[in-house]
């Protein structure tokens, strides 16, 4: 059995030991040091970082209070223009087309010759009906004058009363035989004037459908087939048509009560993609019931467009002010963030810390978000630098402005 030795191991032993291993004392040494070396170094740099970070100034944010203007509510609808007036140029005669005094997609003005029909077929008809009104003038002076013998030989006892009588029959019929020969002579006449079609009214016109050489059928009567030649439609002024809904329709009813019936009439429209509301018309019509298969009620508002910019089938969007204007508070839409239903600002706070405020939001005006409720106009609200303000962190906060534009650039 081994036995544990109890003397002490002296330098003589370690070295002894060492050299037998393959291990040189001054080796060992030497990582030692360098695990020393080590560690300092990773201390010094990870102090350094941190005193950096600690060190490092707060971002800067522009901050300003929210606009206070006075605006007024508003409704905003999309509608689509639509002619004040549209014709189907159709002929009332029949005929081959000779002329057509036009371009397509013209601007006429009324009374402007579009389309001539052969009229020598109802020149030659007036003529026929000419000759039957004088001959029926003529029978009508024998008629007259073969009455006035016959009453003065009644007088003198030579003629009986029976003759006067024949003879005033036969004025009579002479008499309706001019009327309808008259009324041969206007019906000719009109046809013949209808064979140059005119324009009923300004506006512009669109691309004929029928050319030169054809043959095509009219009549008077609407139950007759007739050939379409082109359309019509009248520019200025023009309608502008859309749809309230019915929660929007009750607010202008409200809107009404509040001013005895007497709400501003004006709407303001912007065309294609642009945000500018340039155009101004008037509300002039809203329909007696709402449609029950769609919840809405058909409305409709007048512009003037002289400059023919506007066309009908185009789309347009509409807003109509329903209250007078009162004070409300805005601030950039970019400075609101959204989550989901909720709308948030960031506001500066004691000692220059950020805080968030949730807060309930209106439409634009202006380039502007409107804030109905959750800020009050003393607050500061960070406007420039959102990506590196965080609520809770201090920021360095530089003074902003705000700028609302123009009322013609609102936003429906």
């Amino acid at each position: 059995m081994n036995q544990i030795s109890s003397r002490p191991i002296t330098e003589s032993d370690y070295e002894q030991s060492a050299s037998s291993s393959g291990i040189r004392p001054w080796k060992g040494a030497a990582v030692l040091v360098g695990l020393v070396v080590v560690a300092a170094l990773g201390y010094h740099l990870y102090g350094s970082r941190t005193t950096a970070v600690l060190d490092a100034a707060p971002p800067a944010v522009a901050v300003s209070e929210p606009l206070q203007r006075n605006i007024e509510s508003r409704l905003g609808f999309l509608g689509q223009f639509s002619a004040v007036q549209r014709v189907e140029l159709r002929a009332q005669v029949g005929g081959t087309l000779t002329e057509i005094h036009f371009k397509d997609g013209d601007i006429v003005k009324k009374g402007d010759l579009l389309f001539v029909i052969d009229p020598v077929p109802y020149e030659i008809k007036l003529s026929q009906a000419t000759a039957q009104l004088e001959s029926a003038k003529a029978r009508l002076v024998l008629a007259d004058h073969e009455l006035a013998r016959a009453q003065t030989l009644k007088n003198t006892d030579a003629g009986s009363t029976e003759n006067v009588e024949q003879r005033a029959a036969d004025k009579q019929s002479a008499q309706a035989a001019v009327d309808s020969a008259n009324a041969l002579v206007r019906d000719a006449r009109f046809d013949l004037n209808h064979c140059r079609i005119a324009a009923p009214f300004t506006g512009r016109i669109g691309k004929h459908l029928v050319s030169v050489g054809n043959l095509i059928g009219g009549s008077r009567a609407a139950a007759s087939p007739t050939t379409l030649l082109t359309t019509l439609v009248s520019l200025d002024p023009i309608w502008l048509n859309f749809d309230m809904s019915e929660s929007a329709y009750i607010t202008f009813q409200s809107a009404l009560a509040r001013t005895r019936g007497q709400p501003s009439d004006k709407v303001y429209v912007s065309i294609g993609n642009g945000s500018r509301f340039e155009r101004e018309g008037a509300l002039d019509f809203i329909d007696n019931e709402i449609d029950r298969s769609s919840g809405t009620i058909h409305a409709r508002a007048t512009l003037k467009n002289a400059d023919a910019r506007l066309t009908p089938g185009e789309f347009g969007r509409v807003r109509l002010a329903v209250s007078t204007p009162a004070p409300a508070l805005l601030v950039p839409d970019a400075a609101v963030l959204s989550d989901q239903s909720d709308h948030a600002v960031l506001v500066l706070g004691k000692d220059n810390v950020v805080a968030q405020k949730k807060v309930d939001v209106g439409d634009l005006r202006g380039g502007l978000r409107v804030i109905t409720a959750g800020l009050s106009a003393t607050d500061k609200v960070i406007i420039e630098g959102l990506p590196s303000a965080r609520p809770g962190a201090p920021v360095s906060p530089q003074a902003g402005t705000i700028k609302f534009e123009s009322d013609q650039d609102l936003q429906p």
